[in-house]
């Protein structure tokens, strides 16, 4: 019978911690990974058994290096999987091997329960339990068939509307009490997976972001029962629906009384309508109707390695960055810095258009400006602060060096492009720590240091690409005149534009690669 949880969605802030561990560690199967269907930016991974069965499945959305969030009441604060109850004692000596630390085994409801925190600090439980049926438990390299995961016990909601939450899933997604405590009602559906409705009364309200769970999605045989569902929840007034073809399945999405976030999803079709059954998660799919540049996509998405999968380290630094790999490389870096609002992505697809087999390192801004990520401060639309002009020049510079030794990188060979503040930023390194950038392009710069050093440049390769119609490009000469007098090897282009960039600005810095030998 189709009933119970089709699948949970949480939100991950990073996305090769978050496979290693589910993947490396709980031993799931990755059975599809996709561009966000809300934000095709956004990376969405799907973990579950051999086959992707509805109720074996927990999917992620990655915030990569987004903002965490907040648990509280108006959201599910737990989730469960379901092992058999003689394998407990192996999870317990796993935990123990691979330092994750662990709370219990205790009993819950009868049920023994080893209690997990993921690298998100989501509560992760592993439930002894024969109640639930085994669609296609999955092994992994080295969890055996008879200790694997077999699907999804089930979640925690907090609420402060314990008696309409429950009510609300009694009467829409067909489950029933099964018992209670003084602050928890169990209810259970008839595949047998549990819901446990929390009385949080007196907590604080959720918050979104990552480490939290996004939504629990219930399931349905087909898209009738949706809609005939939803019919019932417009008649009832219980809040505004919506409803959206997702490929994999057909789902609504409602918020229950307490303010959880709650889907129901198809069973069908399932994640083999675009991969074999035995290659499922393979392949990246980008959903067709979110952007016309799939390779703009791709290069914002956040790469990870399966387990046991060669991978680059990654390194703790001043600034919060990105690296994009492409499938064939050459030896050459762009350092790519975002102009103000921008962040550690927007300028990848920019550096993938100037070359597509260069790797490509994205830096975010540490300053802010109502919310934006901004290189330093700005006091004025053409004046800036110039103390933090000089600490973040400094700051940049040892993560420049931190990526060197950490990444095993050659400054001299890397090419540094910036955009507006983020091309402000380092001329101003070039300036106050001379020799450190060997090439860069600086487009729609101005001279943001007022007493600018005139320090030994020859040897440095600079492009500086000006907007004729940009309303900036007045305050460009006077930095063209302060690198010319350093001894750069400065090459200035005024282009028929205005601040924005595009396809000139490309066709320029690859004629001026060109000509550097770059």
């Amino acid at each position: 019978m189709t009933s119970g949880i089709h699948h949970i969605t949480l939100i991950s802030r990073r996305v090769q911690a978050n496979v290693d561990f589910y993947l490396g560690f709980l031993g799931l199967r990755l059975v599809k990974r996709t561009g966000g269907f809300e934000d095709p930016n956004q990376l969405h991974l799907f973990y579950g058994d051999a086959s992707g069965s509805p109720g074996s499945l927990v999917t992620f959305l990655i915030w990569e290096d987004g903002s965490p969030g907040r648990v509280g009441h108006g959201q599910p604060s737990e989730i469960a999987f379901a092992v058999p109850p003689a394998s407990i004692g192996f999870w317990l000596t796993r935990a123990l091997e691979f330092n994750i630390e662990t709370a219990g085994p205790a009993q819950e409801f009868g049920e023994p329960v080893l209690r997990l925190k993921d690298p998100d600090g989501i509560i992760v439980k592993l439930v002894g339990t024969e109640a639930l049926v085994e669609p296609a438990p999955w092994a992994s390299r080295d969890i055996p068939e008879t200790d694997s995961i077999r699907r999804l016990r089930g979640a925690t909601v907090l609420t402060e509307k314990p008696k309409e939450t429950a009510h609300f899933l009694q009467s829409h997604f067909g489950y029933r009490e099964l018992s209670s405590t003084d602050t928890i009602r169990r209810l259970t559906s008839p595949s047998s997976d549990v819901i446990d409705v929390r009385d949080a009364t007196g907590f604080w309200a959720a918050a979104p972001g990552t480490g939290t769970i996004d939504h629990i999605a219930f399931r349905a045989p087909d898209e009738t029962t949706v809609l005939a569902v939803r019919a019932d929840l417009e008649q009832e007034h219980a809040g505004a629906t919506n409803a959206h073809d997702r490929k994999y399945f057909f789902s609504l999405y409602v918020r229950e009384p307490g303010g959880s976030l709650y889907e129901l999803a198809t069973d069908g079709p399932g994640f083999a309508i675009d991969e074999p059954p035995d290659a499922l998660g393979t392949e990246l799919f980008l959903p067709p109707h979110l952007g016309s540049d799939p390779a703009a996509t791709l290069v914002r998405l956040p790469q990870f390695a399966l387990p046991g999968e060669p991978r680059l380290t990654r390194r703790d630094l001043p600034f919060v960055h990105r690296f994009y790999h492409p499938q064939e490389t050459n030896d050459r870096t762009f350092v790519l810095l975002h102009g103000s609002g921008g962040n550690e992505t927007d300028m990848l697809p920019f550096g993938h258009q100037i070359d597509p087999q260069a790797t490509l390192l994205g830096v975010r801004g540490r300053s802010t400006e109502e919310g934006f990520p901004r290189w330093f401060r700005r006091l004025s639309m053409t004046t800036f602060d110039q103390q933090d002009i000089r600490s973040e020049a400094e700051a940049f510079v040892a993560f420049l060096e931190g990526a060197r030794d950490g990444y095993g990188l050659d400054l001299g060979k890397m090419v540094f492009i910036g955009y507006s503040n983020g091309a402000n930023l380092l001329a101003a390194v070039m300036l106050l720590h001379p020799g450190v950038i060997r090439n860069a392009v600086l487009m729609r710069a101005m001279a943001a240091l007022e007493v600018p050093p005139i320090p030994d440049l020859s040897g440095t390769n600079i492009l500086m690409l000006t907007g004729k119609d940009d309303p900036y490009g007045k305050h460009a000469p006077a930095l063209k005149r302060t690198f010319a007098e350093s001894g750069a090897n400065l090459k200035a282009l005024d282009i028929d534009t205005h601040h924005g960039i595009g396809d000139d600005d490309i066709e320029a810095i690859r004629r001026w690669l060109a000509e550097n030998g770059g």
